[in-house]
């Protein structure tokens, strides 16, 4: 079924990022992809995303939907046709909308797992908590806007990172169906980041250290996007190589 382009308005993005050890972090993802890096460096986490007025475009923005989401994503890349792309790997999807989570895979690319989301934010300070029904997922940031990034971030400047997150702008996302992730390209006429210092942070997923040894993962930074029109484009499914979707189809251990 082709999907029709959504519009809507991102309200509020929070992107929280992780380095992670390149070797522990491709033991996490599914072929066929692999780390992206950066200086060296994995980086995966958590996008919070508050959508509204999310529709078919065309309709009215009225008629359109909201809902608070977050997604567990990896920066990667893959091979297509001898060339490569870059990306991210969206292991899990989850959302406060009933609607989302029965659309999710069906109309809306990769699986929506539903739960409660607890927000309180001004213009200067955002808290966003986040337990999943299923009980997977767990997690919960406090951060204030800043005008500059951690001393130890692996990038070197805000337009560095904001450049690095603008290319990774189609992300694939776990299906029922092992081995075959559904694309979806999120489109911005105007990309603007703004850093983020993060006050706590807490991840039942990066925390897990049956997944992630101490060692091998460390908060990296936070940046916020605010009131960004957009509009979400389905892309062609990716399927994994047969053999090796079955040779690593353990590495999803929250999907």
């Amino acid at each position: 079924m082709k999907l029709p382009v959504i519009a809507g308005v991102i309200d509020r993005r929070i992107l929280v990022n992780y380095r992670v050890d390149p070797d522990m972090l491709a033991r996490t993802l599914p072929a066929p992809f692999r780390p992206k890096l950066v200086r060296g460096v994995g980086l995966a986490g958590i996008c919070l995303i508050r959508l509204r007025g999310v529709r078919p475009r065309g309709l009215p923005a009225w008629l359109g939907i909201a809902s608070e989401n977050a997604a567990h994503r990896t920066a990667v890349e893959w091979e297509v046709d001898g060339h490569t792309r870059e990306g991210v790997f969206v292991r899990r999807r989850d959302t406060d909308s009933r609607l989302n989570a029965l659309a999710g895979g069906r109309v809306f690319p990769g699986v929506h797992h539903h739960g409660r989301f607890d927000v309180a934010e001004s213009a200067e300070q955002l808290r966003v908590a986040y337990d999943s029904d299923d009980g997977a997922v767990s997690m919960e940031v406090d951060a204030r806007v800043s005008d500059r990034l951690p001393v130890a971030s692996v990038f070197a400047s805000l337009d560095e990172a904001s450049a690095f997150f603008q290319a990774g702008s189609i992300g694939y996302s776990v299906t029922e169906k092992e081995g075959c992730f559904q694309g979806l390209e999120l489109c911005c006429p105007v990309w603007q980041m703004t850093s983020l210092e993060i006050v706590s942070m807490r991840s039942s997923f990066f925390a897990d250290e049956s997944i992630f040894p101490r060692d091998a993962v460390e908060i990296d930074s936070a940046f916020l996007m605010r009131q960004v029109a957009h509009e979400w484009h389905a892309r062609a499914d990716l399927l994994a190589p047969r053999s090796e979707s079955a040779e690593r189809a353990a590495a999803l251990p929250i999907a």
